[in-house]
C-alpha cells in the first residue's frame, strides 16, 4: 500500500529528490540520509505515484529502483524523462549487469547496487547533481557539424536540436573541448563522472548513446572513434573527409 505522502521538508532552494522504492525500511533510510544531507525529499513506492509526485512537483534528481510493482524502473525512468531532462539514480540488485545496462540505456545517470550505504548514496546524489548544476559561463564549441552551447544546456547537428540527457551532453562537451586526443576510460570517467572509480560499463553504454544521436551510422563511427586498448577519440574530421 501507498505511505502517506510525507511534503518535502528542507528549506526554501534545497534540491528536490524523489525517492521511489516499494521496499519501506529501505526508502525510509534513503528519504533519512537525504534530508538530513539538507536535501527536500518526496517518496513513491510504486511508478504511477512517483510520475504523479514527479508531475506534481518536478524533482531535481531522482533516486528510482528497478524493480517496482506494476510499472518497473525503467518504464517510470523513460516516463520521467519524457517529462524533460532529469537525473536519475538507478537501485539495481547486485549482479543484475543487465539490468543496470538497460537502466543507463534508457538514461539514468547512475545506478547503486543493493545492498548499499547510504554515505555513498548521499555522495552519488551529490555528484550527479554538482554536474547537472549550470556551469559558470563558457564558450560555444563547434567541431564536425556539432555545436555545444554549455549555457544554454544545448547541443546541435547540422543546425538540429539534439536530444540529450544530462551525462550524454557533458560527454559530448568534454569531446569537443578534446578533438584529436585518445581519451580512456578512466580518464571519462574522472572527468565527465567526477568519479576516481567506478564501473567503466557506464562510460561504454553512454559513449554508445551519444553514438546514436551524433553519427550519420552509429555502427560505423566517424566522429568519436575507438581508439583500440585506450578508449575514445573525437575526430571532428571524419564528418568531412569519412577518415
Amino acid at each position: 500500500m501507498q505511505q502517506p505522502y510525507e511534503p518535502a521538508r528542507a528549506g526554501e532552494g534545497s534540491s528536490r529528490i524523489l525517492v521511489v522504492d516499494d521496499d519501506p525500511t529501505v526508502a525510509e533510510v534513503v528519504a533519512g540520509y537525504l534530508d538530513r544531507a539538507g536535501y527536500a525529499v518526496d517518496r513513491a513506492d510504486d511508478g504511477p505515484t512517483a510520475l504523479a509526485r514527479a508531475a506534481a512537483h518536478r524533482p531535481d534528481l531522482v533516486v528510482l529502483d528497478l524493480m517496482l510493482p506494476g510499472m518497473d524502473g525503467l518504464e517510470v525512468c523513460r516516463r520521467i524523462r519524457g517529462q524533460g531532462p532529469v537525473p536519475v539514480i538507478m537501485l539495481t540488485a547486485r549482479g543484475d549487469e543487465d539490468d543496470r545496462i538497460l537502466g543507463l540505456e534508457v538514461g539514468a545517470d547512475d545506478y547503486v547496487t543493493k545492498p548499499f550505504s547510504p554515505r555513498e548514496l548521499v555522495l552519488r546524489v551529490e555528484s550527479v547533481l554538482r554536474r547537472s548544476r549550470p556551469a559558470a559561463p563558457a564558450r560555444r564549441l563547434a567541431a564536425g557539424g556539432l555545436t555545444v552551447d554549455p549555457a544554454a544546456r544545448r547541443a546541435t547537428k547540422n543546425g538540429g536540436e539534439l536530444a540529450l540527457t544530462l551525462r550524454e551532453f557533458d560527454l559530448l562537451s568534454f569531446f569537443l573541448r578534446h578533438p584529436g586526443r585518445a581519451l580512456g576510460r578512466e580518464d571519462l570517467m574522472r572527468e565527465v563522472w567526477g568519479w576516481d572509480f567506478g564501473d567503466l560499463s557506464t562510460v561504454t553504454v553512454h559513449v554508445r548513446r551519444l553514438r546514436g544521436k551524433v553519427e550519420d551510422d552509429p555502427a560505423r563511427p566517424r566522429l568519436i572513434q575507438t581508439v583500440w586498448g585506450v578508449g575514445y577519440r573525437f575526430d571532428p574530421s571524419g564528418a568531412e573527409d569519412g577518415a
